[in-house]
């Protein structure tokens, strides 16, 4: 799945063939949100539940506070053996080298 903001621009469309490449990110999010308690939920429902609450914008439940985000290349050898492994499949199907 690709995230980038010229999918939003379709004059700023990437061409193609563009190459695929291995990127680390990180974002950081701070908000305050009214909830019912969380305590109960696991990690992985807590972040879902979070995400989806700050992906609906700010509202009178939500108030976005910071947002930090920070993407960079990095050696396809430091992608684990299943990323490198599908990126070779995506770089074969699209006749990217």
């Amino acid at each position: 799945m690709t995230y980038c903001s010229s999918d939003m621009n379709p004059a700023i469309q990437q061409p193609a063939s563009s190459p695929v490449g291995v990127y680390e990110c990180e974002v950081t999010l701070k908000f305050r949100l009214i909830e019912e308690s969380l305590a109960h939920c696991d990690r992985e429902q807590l972040l879902r539940l979070l995400v989806d609450a700050f992906s609906y914008g700010s509202d009178d439940y939500l108030e976005p506070l910071n947002t930090q985000v920070d993407i960079q290349e990095v050696p396809e050898l430091e992608a684990s053996p299943e990323m490198r492994r599908q990126l070779m499949r995506l770089r074969n199907a699209s006749g990217v080298k």
